[in-house]
Parts: structure tokens; sequence; C-alpha cells
């Protein structure tokens, strides 16, 4: 039975926590400004004294400002700021600004010594990832229940008819609370729907079909002439496919434009910022998320969660995240801009999808 680990609260009555400071804040220079020595945050539970009583943050996220708002801290976006807005600062991890990084929240104990010098300390492609994959089968069964669960996809999963299978009947199954994408994405297993190809090329067989470069186009067309993805589906009684199980389980999904992409789709949004705004509604609510294949909005998602979620009961639990990706550079690439609780499985996606909705009972 899975259960999560414990959160081990700091004692606030302990001398170094009673003798620290308040922190100490500056008001913003101007909107979108910060002062100087602002304090930055990062994905672990931050605590921060305010006249005398230690408070949790608001609203966690990484590199972000801390603002005093009511008497509480909270993390914002510097383009949020606002001119005048009381700012922390200081950059000291000492408690000497008033400060505390609870890193060690949800650390487990390990069984056996440590051992300083030890091979296969990494994650590649020769890596075991047998028990990865068993621990993350009993995340999924419990947020299911009593969390909120987020996948980050790229199009790879889209290309293959069973990996579609797979990711439709995770969904269809209520192990997706929201879905985070791109443009391409969705076209193309909006495509798939339709014409069985994936850039023309069919999803089961791989045989290229004659003018196939033209059905990722005129699904865009078509979509767009039905006047959103959600009508499209509905008019053409697509039973099947990612984005059609998200329309029938009402299961929200933000698809973030890019440069490169053609059409695009209605819905798609093509101003990066509102495009975080609109993930970060759910990111906040997320206690697992997983992001499959696509590097850039695996880092924009990382970059907006953190390591723990407060449940509905006031306690804290950790935040789980996977990247899985057939590359080590991708793989990698998060943990190194700050995501450090990621957890990291190389292998390729459609057959990763495969085996979890194997697993998971849903195909």
């Amino acid at each position: 039975m899975f259960t999560l680990p414990q959160y081990t609260a700091p004692d606030f009555n302990e001398s170094g926590f009673e003798a620290a400071p308040s922190v100490l804040t500056s008001p913003a220079p101007g909107d979108g400004l910060l002062p100087d020595n602002f304090y930055a945050t990062t994905i672990y539970p931050e605590y921060f004294k305010i006249e005398n009583t230690w408070q949790l943050i608001n609203a966690p996220r990484m590199d972000c400002a801390v603002v005093i708002r009511s008497g509480m801290p909270f993390a914002v976006e510097a383009r949020r700021v606002r001119k005048g807005e009381a700012v922390v600062i200081g950059r000291k991890e000492d408690l000497s600004n008033g400060v505390f990084i609870h890193y060690d929240a949800f650390k487990e104990s390990s069984s056996g010594k440590v051992q300083h010098f030890a091979f296969r300390t990494g994650k590649s492609r020769e890596s075991s990832y047998s028990r990865d994959y068993d621990q993350l089968y009993d995340i999924l069964r419990h947020d299911r229940e009593h969390g909120s669960i987020v996948w980050v996809l790229g199009p790879a999963v889209a290309f293959d008819f069973d990996a579609r299978r797979s990711m439709s009947g995770l969904i269809e199954h209520g192990y997706v609370d929201a879905l985070f994408a791109g443009n391409a994405l969705a076209t193309h297993d909006l495509e798939a729907g339709l014409f069985n190809t994936g850039l023309g090329q069919d999803i089961y067989t791989k045989e290229l079909y004659y003018n196939g470069h033209y059905h990722h186009l005129e699904t865009i067309n078509r979509v767009r002439g039905a006047g959103s993805i959600e009508d499209f589906v509905v008019q053409n009684g697509m039973a099947d496919g990612i984005i059609s199980s998200c329309v029938k389980k009402k299961v929200p999904f933000v698809l973030a434009g890019s440069i490169r992409d053609d059409g695009p789709l209605p819905g798609v949004i093509g101003n990066v910022y509102d495009a975080q705004d609109a993930m970060r509604q759910h990111i906040m609510k997320a206690t697992t998320v997983i992001a499959l294949a696509t590097q850039l909005h695996t880092i924009a998602a990382g970059n907006m969660t953190p390591s723990w979620q407060k449940c509905a009961d006031g306690r804290l639990r950790p935040v789980y995240f996977y990247t899985v990706d057939i590359s080590e550079f991708a793989v990698g690439k998060l943990h190194d801009r700050g995501s450090l609780s990621v957890n990291s499985i190389v292998t390729n996606v459609q057959d990763f999808l495969i085996n979890a909705a194997r697993s998971l009972g849903v195909i």
C-alpha cells in the first residue's frame, strides 16, 4: 500500500529560529522591477519570519520574488510585482535574514552505510528503472483519488497507434487532471483521428501516404473551420484519441504556441505569458507531473513546479515530477535548470506509455 512520506515540520521553538530576525523588505522601485538584493525563491518549502511569526510561503514557485501582502509571504513573478510593494531582501541561508529553506522536508532514511565513491549513481540508458516504474504506478493510483496529475506531452506520443491509445486510456480512466502540450501534439493527434497518420505516415504500419504531407494542414484547416477543437471533435464524432478523450472527460488542456507553428489550431495560446499563466493555474494544484519527449515544454513546466504541495487538511506533501525521454541530454536538462527533485527515465516514450497503460489496466 502506497503512503506519502511524512513531512518533517521545523521546530520553530528552537533557539536558532527564536533568535532569527524578522525579514527585511524594500519597496519595489517600479512595476515589474525589484529592489537591490531581492530574495529569489527555490523549489523547497520556505518560511519567512514576519512580525516574529514564521509563515510558509503562498503560491510557491522557483525564481520568484517574495512580496508581503496582508502580513503573508507570496511568491510573485517579477513581471507581476507592482511599484511600492514590500519585497523581501537578503540572500543568506543561515536564518540571519529571517528566511528558512526546508531542504530535507521529505527526506527518507536510507538503508545501509553511505558510500561516497560508487558506480552507477546517475541516470542513463543503462540504468535500471523497474523500481521507478513500480513507484510511479503506485503514485498514480494514489493521486488519481487524492491528488492532481498533470501530463506534459510532445508530438511523439501521437505518432504511434498504441501510444496514442494508451494515453487516451489513461485520460478515460482518470489518470489525467490536466494536459500541457503545443500545437503539434493536438494537430497530429487529430490528424491521426481523421487520417490514421502522423505527418502523413500511418501510425500503425508506418506506410507513407501519397500527399500525406497535406494531412496535418488539412486537419488544422478543418478544425479552424469548425471554430474550436471542442466543436470539431463533436461535429466529426471523433471517438478516439488524446484530445477527443480530454474533450469527452472534460479534462482541461493548455496548448502553448511556438514560433514554428502551422496554423495554429484554434485555442492555441500565442502569447507566451498568457500560456504561462494558464499552465500555472494547474501546476499550483499539481501533485504529480509527468513530461514526455518535449524538452522546452518540460523545462517550462518544471520551472513553475515546486517540490511540495499543501493538502486540503493543511499537511504538506511532495510533488512528484517525472521526465521521460530517449535522450539522456533531454532528461538531464531539467535537473540542470533547477528542478532538483525531478526523477528522470531514459526510454522511448511510446514504449513507456504502453507499459504504463497495461500496468494500470487501462488498455
